[in-house]
């Protein structure tokens, strides 16, 4: 009689690339080290990350140059707090590069992982716990995003050259979660034109799963938005 092994549940694991140097936030350096509300861009979205008790870690990828790290997020520490200085030259290859870290650190080929933005620093516990509620059981995976509420226009020469459909649109956040084989074999055939991580898994032939996120999420990219982040911050 053959005994039954029983299988080990999916773990979940956070991936944040932090090997980015942020040109189009203006002079200052990288915006995930830019100062905001008393502490570095990085440090508030690693902080919430860490609220997640369900993450069993969060691997934060570097630059292999990066000597700027601990000194601007100087309480990331623990167990659960897990750097790589092994970034690439695009975001789709420090992604790359952290999967197969977390993989030669144990990380399953299907244990979930979810890829967040160092600068979305508006994250919530919450919205990372409806993500990981809406998918743990989907075949593909997910990722958070928002209907588009605006009238889009298609520019031409800095003008309007017509109104874009916005039926059935939506514009993709992060954390995007999927499972570490699929989403490293995505990578692998689709990285190079990939604008995130979702766009190489629908590339390889699946459809990830639109997890309703908030507005507040937003990705600091242009220098007002560090503006707008210090006032949502100090509403909270």
């Amino acid at each position: 009689m053959t005994p039954h092994l029983a299988v080990e549940p999916s773990r979940c694991y956070a991936l944040v690339p932090c090997a980015g140097v942020g040109e189009r936030a203006g002079p200052g350096g990288p915006k995930q080290y830019r100062p905001l509300a008393g502490r570095s861009v990085a440090a508030h979205t690693l902080n919430a990350l860490a609220a997640v008790p369900r993450l069993q870690a969060v691997l934060v990828v570097l630059a292999p140059g990066d000597v700027d790290f601990e000194r601007h997020v100087p309480d990331f520490s623990g167990p659960r707090a897990w750097l790589a200085r092994c970034g690439g030259a695009s975001r789709a290859a420090t992604v790359a590069a952290g999967l197969a870290h977390l993989a030669g650190r144990g990380v399953r080929a299907d244990d979930w992982v979810l890829v967040h933005d160092a600068a979305r620093c508006l994250l919530r516990p919450a919205w990372v716990d409806r993500l990981i509620d809406t998918c743990l059981d989907d075949p593909v995976g997910g990722l958070l995003a928002v209907p588009l509420a605006d009238t889009l226009k298609q520019e031409r020469d800095g003008r309007a050259a017509g109104t874009v459909d916005r039926a059935g649109k939506w514009a993709a956040q992060t954390p995007q979660m999927f499972r570490l084989g699929l989403l490293a074999d995505a990578l692998r055939r689709h990285g190079e034109t990939a604008t995130d991580e979702a766009s190489a898994v629908e590339a390889a032939g699946h459809a990830p799963r639109l997890v309703r996120g908030e507005a507040e999420n937003l990705k600091l990219t242009w220098p007002a938005d560090f503006d707008l982040a210090a006032r949502l911050l100090a509403t909270r």
